[in-house]
């Protein structure tokens, strides 16, 4: 028997814990070879989830829970379920059913074919608006082209399997600003994907609203890439050109016109090109500095509140 376990992190998720759990369980009923367990992992949920947990774990003992002490987000509570798994595979999805157990049988036979890393690659149902599908695209698209990791292929999901081995790489990892799906990709072994059509939302409402969207943009470019840092450069040099040339002419202009105003000019091309100039020596010093930054923050991912692993 192979022991999968099975990471969901949840946030206020008190209408889909029961659901979720019948639906795996359902799944590995016709599963002969495997046994499972589910470790939810509380993200400083504010609703009934931990009751809700602790009940289905008294009466399941396939149910395992980790109660952060308040909300850290969605990729260290991954994190931390990957941490504490036992299983020869494990697999992260989210707790509102947007990522369908029924996937599961197909990933684990991929694993068994010999795959190390199993990834969804999401299908968006037409209910999902034009907005949504289009801007997630092109995020991935974008962060595949500024930086070394591709993610244009099944790398915009969290739902995945990983083998004992990939995992345990995973658990050495001490980043603060974690980008899973980065970091999978980044990682490398033997990688496939599988297809899913992303369901509908079955209870609550989603906790990613527009500015936890864009700062999981952000973190995503900044952890794989220096390149914002050499725009700055790139800009300083280029208005330190424009300064030159541009301030350049027009002082000739005045000095043919006959409208110059005495001072202004050197003044204003002085200003702009130490400007530009600044520019680039802080986008030089940004990128030496955003490495370091990368390196020695040591704080931990998260804080567990309580646990029955």
């Amino acid at each position: 028997m192979k022991k999968i376990s099975i990471v969901i992190p949840a946030h206020n998720e008190e209408g889909n814990i029961s659901l979720i759990h019948q639906r795996i369980k359902s799944v590995f009923s016709g599963l002969d070879n495997y046994n499972f367990e589910i470790i939810f992992v509380n993200d400083g949920s504010r609703d009934k989830t931990q009751l809700i947990l602790e009940e289905l774990a008294s009466k399941n003992s396939e149910i395992k829970f980790i109660e952060f002490s308040r909300n850290f987000g969605h990729q260290p509570a991954v994190k931390a379920g990957l941490d504490f798994a036992d299983g020869n595979a494990v697999i992260s999805m989210d707790a509102d059913l947007q990522h369908p157990p029924e996937l599961i049988p197909e990933m684990i036979q991929q694993w068994e074919d010999g795959f190390d890393v199993v990834l969804t690659n999401r299908k968006y149902p037409k209910e999902i608006s034009y907005f949504k599908r289009k801007t997630s695209e092109g995020f991935y698209k974008l962060l595949s082209k500024i930086s070394d990791v591709d993610l244009k292929k099944g790398g915009g999901s969290d739902f995945r399997l990983l083998d004992a081995s990939v995992v345990e790489v995973f658990k050495n990892f001490t980043e603060d600003d974690l980008f899973l799906r980065g970091l999978t990709s980044w990682m490398g072994f033997r990688q496939t994907s599988v297809n899913f059509l992303a369901g509908e939302r079955n209870a609550g409402e989603s906790s990613y609203n527009i500015k936890k969207m864009m700062k999981f943009a952000f973190t995503g470019i900044t952890a794989f890439s220096v390149k914002p840092l050499y725009l700055a450069a790139y800009l300083g040099f280029m208005f330190s050109a424009l300064s030159v040339v541009g301030y350049g002419i027009y002082v000739v202009e005045s000095f043919v016109s006959g409208t110059e105003i005495s001072g202004w000019a050197s003044l204003i091309m002085t200003i702009v090109f130490f400007g530009g100039l600044q520019l680039i020596i802080l986008g030089i010093f940004g990128i030496y500095l955003g490495k370091i930054f990368k390196q020695v923050k040591e704080r931990p991912n998260y804080i567990i509140r309580s646990k029955n692993l």
